[in-house]
């Protein structure tokens, strides 16, 4: 098997040659061989990634995909040797411009890092130091492996930073990453990951949490930095869309072994093995007919009726002149029983601020509300946040009942374990903490208990935004299943345009706080109206698709 997949990465390459990369006869620039890599934290050993070999030239954008713990982050962090842990083995070949990374020393791994190699954390508000300014963060890697003077650092971090887009580089540069939002901070990442001109590029979930615009601009820039500077990159992704437009070749992994590589659009249209035909028929899809049902005499279990609202922001600081921020404008929406409805719109349009005024989270609001019964369940989009990490399954779901007044133990648990049911979850995870679950597993927890004192209305913020193909799947599949067993309304908020054609009923299109489009997935997809909805589905890459 290992044989057949160095075959198959020298194929690849020979592919992307047709691509107008040049090659070099010589040996490749980075070849891996046999890697396995294996924990001794536990009484038995445990092997995360089992004999991953890759060969890359100079120029290559190679993607890898699989589901979480399938070894793709642990393959990618070895190579640029951010895999120090005393209890654990590394053994195989990285052979890197002729050296051997898994055997050189720390300080030699030290030369390479953040200059020939770089990498594209997932998460860069966590990956950006709060209390340093964004140019001393992106002059790092130059005070490290340069000697230039501290006018030739900042001179080459406002061109990083150019690079990477950013608007106003002067300005960016004195900023701290508080004050950027989520597509800018990516950038800024980008930018300190280029300063030094690496030769490989590691870009692990670099467009999870971002919206469709804003991984459409990332997506470019990645691929400008491969054109003109001939970076080799290493895209790491649950997203096989993503994958599919961005890369030349291929890997699939699953449960730390490579099951299959080669060419991105061969393994994409006559998948060999079984588990990439099963992650391939998981991403979601606006082919095909949908069937559109006619929810006009259903009742009406949520209204909003010219919901504005904003918040109040300190110009310069905590102590500078106070001013109001409007979020929202002029939000009216009717939500009936059983129909799911869509919100799509990008970062800071105002998506999350009306899900918490439609909770009761915000009540600083003009406009009018109405909920019927006001029961509301919200699932959050990060599950690991919204649980209590100090408590167990079980009492995280009898809560809501307890706050309630259902005071037989009884009878708690016995809604629980229906619910669980529901969710398709195994009784004996109710002893388990949420850090002991996978990420579908806490997802599922969240819908529970979202779901728990059976409320007609569901509002779902980016429910399946973080997970993998299949996980995302399956728990689209739960929604809509409790859908039709529980009568439920859904109103699904999402930067997903697939998840979402493939899953509501009607789709409102948010931009700036206003609703500028509404109808049918059919007639927002097929016929939209206004010229922001087809940015997003350009953005998204489905216009070329339909």
């Amino acid at each position: 098997m290992r044989e057949e997949n160095v075959t198959a990465a020298a194929a690849g390459t020979t592919a992307g040659a047709e691509k107008g990369i040049d090659r070099k006869a010589s040996s490749p620039m980075l070849q891996i061989q046999d890697l396995n890599i294996e924990f001794h934290d536990h009484s038995i050993p445990e092997t995360v990634v089992y004999d991953f070999d890759l060969v890359m030239e100079e120029g290559d954008i190679v993607g890898i995909v699989g589901e979480s713990g399938s070894g793709k982050t642990m393959s990618a962090l070895a190579l640029c040797g951010l895999l120090s842990r005393h209890d654990m083995k590394k053994t195989g070949r990285i052979l890197f411009g002729g050296k051997e990374l898994l055997t050189c020393s720390r300080a030699e791994m030290r030369t390479l890092q953040g200059s020939d190699i770089s990498i594209i954390f997932q998460e860069p508000m966590t990956s950006l130091n709060p209390v340093k300014k964004i140019g001393w963060q992106v002059e790092e890697a130059l005070r490290i492996h340069t000697k230039l003077s501290p006018e030739e650092c900042r001179e080459r971090a406002l061109w990083a930073l150019g690079e990477a887009e950013l608007p106003e580089p002067e300005k960016v540069y004195e900023q701290y990453p508080h004050e950027l939002s989520g597509g800018m901070r990516q950038r800024v990442m980008i930018a300190a990951a280029i300063v030094c001109h690496p030769k490989i590029l590691v870009a692990d979930e670099p467009t999870t949490a971002l919206d469709v615009t804003i991984q459409a601009q990332i997506m470019e820039l990645l691929l400008k930095l491969n054109r003109e500077q001939k970076t080799a990159i290493l895209f790491i992704s649950h997203d096989l869309s993503l994958v599919r437009r961005l890369c030349r070749r291929v890997v699939v992994m699953q449960n730390g072994y490579i099951v299959e590589q080669g060419d991105v659009e061969e393994i994409f249209r006559h998948p060999k093995e079984e588990y990439t035909r099963r992650l391939i028929a998981a991403i979601p899809s606006c082919d095909g007919e949908k069937e559109e049902k006619d929810f006009a005499g259903a009742p009406v279990v949520m209204e909003a009726q010219h919901v504005q609202t904003g918040y109040d922001v300190a110009e310069g600081g905590l102590w500078g002149k106070k001013f109001r921020k409007q979020i929202l404008q002029d939000v009216s929406f009717t939500l009936r029983q059983g129909e799911v409805l869509g919100l799509i719109g990008e970062s800071g349009c105002g998506k999350s601020t009306l899900a918490k005024v439609l909770v009761g989270l915000k009540k600083d609001y003009s406009g009018r509300i109405e909920i019927p019964d006001h029961n509301v369940g919200m699932v959050f989009q990060d599950p690991y946040s919204s649980l209590n990490p100090s408590k167990t399954v079980g009492w995280i779901l009898e809560e809501p009942l307890r706050v309630r007044g259902v005071r037989s133990k009884e009878e708690r648990r016995g809604r629980v374990l229906e619910m669980l049911q529901r969710v398709e979850l195994e009784e004996d995870l109710l002893n388990h903490y949420p850090g002991q679950l996978s990420g579908g597993q806490r997802q599922r927890v969240c819908i529970a208990l979202a779901l728990m004192n059976r409320p007609r209305v569901l509002i779902a913020d980016e429910p399946v935004s973080a997970l993998d193909v299949t996980v995302q799947a399956q728990v689209l599949e739960i929604l809509a299943q409790l859908k039709e067993e529980m009568g439920l309304a859904i109103l699904f908020i999402s930067h997903d345009l697939r998840v979402v054609y493939q899953l509501c009923d009607r789709v409102m299109i948010m931009r700036r706080g206003e609703i500028v489009e509404e109808g049918s997935p059919k007639e927002i997809y097929f016929s939209h109206k206004h010229p922001y909805t087809g940015q997003l589905l350009k953005a998204a890459g489905i216009l070329e698709d339909l």
